[in-house]
């Protein structure tokens, strides 16, 4: 069977000054240098790496990230050298913590009519921004389709986020999670809690299948996991990632109570319950009674309109009608109306902590 190796080709001058950088500051083997007399080239491995070094070669020094668990015990505690070959050497965190901003609290409206661009995404999905700003970096909301049924190009993945909703808004989804059996499939109505760093991979899809993705913070890392196989040979529901449990809610099922804004009722997906109220997840309709103006403390809240229409009103602001494939962000205190909704409105609401109050104005 042939064997195969990759080099990455830096320059140098002198070699020789070259050889305890890599090897003593770097923690590098050597495992070649040649000719003997007068070397010219070396060729260094270590963290994942196969450097070769050679005198006169035409490439720039380039960049070297090292990611390491105890970076303050690396190269005694530098977190930027340079070699001597000027090759630039950045020390960082394996696994950094995640920061998620301070949010910059906007009133946002985002209409599907604006037309703003599809942008093809990972795994060949399309993805619809539905929070420009990003509320200063601390939320992303996605509205994502695949316009075509088969099979999706995907890989056994998993996000280091805060937290995360897949919402299907229109056809199906199947996707595999760690720990949660076989193929999990969710409708219109349908929502999963992926909980951080659960590994999943998305299988196949229906013909104009939209889901409404929320993540926190905006910037999140994807991993490609390349050992685990799913689904895995254990089912495990009650498993918990990072104080949070996997949540698969079935939208038919699901209970209507009165909701937090008079003239509406609401189901309750159970997400808050099951994140320790990191966030909450609603879908509401048109109840008994007239729509009053309101007013609540949530960091971030987020709606959805998923089908109908209804008027948004805003202190201060001019009315805006909204329709299918709009969404909106209201900021805290700050006293709003959802007015004139149609028979057959349905909003999607999530908001982030999953508990918070709500004042009629």
């Amino acid at each position: 069977m042939s064997e195969t190796r990759a080099e990455i080709r830096l320059p140098t001058q002198e070699l020789r000054d070259d050889i305890p950088f890599f090897t003593q500051t770097l923690g590098m083997r050597m495992d070649m240098i040649y000719p003997a007399d007068s070397p010219r080239i070396a060729v260094f491995s270590g963290h994942g790496l196969r450097i070769r070094v050679e005198k006169d070669a035409l490439e720039a020094p380039g960049t070297i990230r090292i990611l390491s668990d105890n970076p303050d015990h690396f190269a005694d505690g530098q977190r930027r050298l340079t070699a001597p070959n000027g090759t630039c050497v950045e020390i960082e965190e394996l696994n950094p913590p995640l920061v998620v901003p301070a949010t910059q609290h906007s009133f946002v409206t985002r209409r599907l009519a604006d037309g703003a661009p599809w942008i093809v995404g990972r795994a060949g999905m399309q993805y619809r921004d539905l929070i420009p700003d990003r509320l200063g970096g601390s939320i992303i909301a996605s509205h994502i389709r695949i316009r075509d049924a088969g099979p999706v190009p995907d890989m056994v993945h998993y996000h280091k986020v805060g937290f995360q909703l897949i919402f299907c808004v229109s056809g199906w989804v199947d996707v595999l999670y760690e720990d949660q059996g076989g193929l999990r499939r969710i409708h219109a109505g349908d929502c999963f809690i992926q909980p951080p760093e659960i590994r999943h991979r998305v299988v196949e899809a229906s013909d104009n299948l939209q889901v409404i993705e929320i993540g926190v913070p905006a910037e999140h890392v994807t991993e490609v996991d390349h050992d685990m196989d799913l689904p895995t040979t254990h089912e495990r529901p009650d498993r918990e990632w990072h104080g949070q449990r996997f949540v698969h809610n079935i939208g038919k099922d699901a209970p209507w109570a009165p909701h937090r804004l008079p003239g509406y009722i609401a189901r309750d997906t159970t997400i808050a319950i099951n994140t320790q109220n990191v966030a909450g997840v609603w879908v509401a309709r048109p109840g008994d009674g007239a729509p009053q103006w309101t007013a609540h403390d949530a960091d971030i809240h987020f709606t959805y309109v998923m089908s109908g229409t209804v008027t948004l009103q805003g202190e201060g602001r001019d009315p805006q009608p909204l329709e299918r494939g709009d969404a909106f962000v209201i900021p805290p205190f700050m006293k709003t109306r959802l007015s004139d909704p149609s028979a057959g409105l349905e909003l999607l609401e999530v908001a982030l902590p999953g508990d918070f109050k709500t004042e009629t104005a």
